[in-house]
């Protein structure tokens, strides 16, 4: 178990909009996984924020993300205009890694990525984007078709994680998965649906998150001592 987590409210720019997140840094820490949330979603996504305490266990840094602006967002809940718009949402992603790479505190990171719904399109399409510095990927009950033509180019290790009863999900990821050259696999938990609100499936998909990021996230070297650095995060503009 880490010793100690600590934590910052962060501030990450794409162009003109400002995106806020929660930055969790354990000690000691293999690496960052960067979550890319889905529809309707928001940094405070509870499921998302539970998967992100099991992972800081495990010694992940974790950055709950928002993707849409305050605007965006209460645009986006009466029209619906922003949660399908899968190059804004992975532009924004990829804002993220970019940032993590370039700040004191994190750059020597490796990163990984955790997207849910509409978002492990996103997070894919950053992993493609960035294969420098993007070691692994995990959807869960995502939409990994929507990443398109980018499913080719992801070097990433990806999991990807479905419920039993999310019949069409199933069948969206196992075609996305034939389309991928990365290392690739797709985990099924039984009698969950799209949301693994089940009693135990959400633990699964934790448990199965944090081996794959043990897995594959520390397998360069990553630079010990990062939470000494927090407090030099950056909250505002990078």
């Amino acid at each position: 178990m880490p010793a100690a987590v600590k934590t910052a409210a962060v501030r990450i720019a794409d162009g003109s909009a400002l995106l806020d997140g929660d930055l969790r840094l354990p000690d000691p820490c293999i690496g960052l996984v960067i979550f890319a949330h889905g529809s309707g979603s928001s940094r405070f996504s509870p499921r998302n924020r539970q998967v992100a305490a099991a992972l800081e266990s495990g010694g992940c840094a974790t950055l709950l993300l928002d993707l849409l602006t305050k605007e965006e967002e209460a645009e986006d809940v009466r029209t619906g205009k922003y949660r399908f718009d899968i190059p804004r949402l992975a532009r924004r992603v990829m804002a993220a890694a970019n940032w993590a790479s370039e700040d004191l505190a994190l750059r020597d990171l490796n990163i990984g990525y955790f997207g849910a719904s509409t978002g492990a399109a996103a997070a894919l399409i950053a992993a493609a984007g960035r294969p420098d510095i993007s070691v692994a990927v995990v959807s869960r009950g995502g939409r990994p078709d929507l990443a398109g033509d980018a499913l080719g180019v992801v070097q990433a290790p990806t999991l990807l994680i479905v419920g039993g009863d999310d019949r069409e999900v199933i069948t969206l990821n196992e075609d996305a998965k034939r389309r991928m050259h990365a290392i690739a696999r797709l985990e099924i938990v039984p009698g969950a649906t799209h949301l693994f609100e089940e009693p135990g499936a959400l633990e699964q998909v934790q448990r199965l998150a944090a081996d794959w990021f043990r897995e594959y996230l520390p397998h360069h070297s990553a630079r010990k001592g990062a939470v000494d650095m927090l407090d030099g995060v950056a909250p505002g503009e990078s």
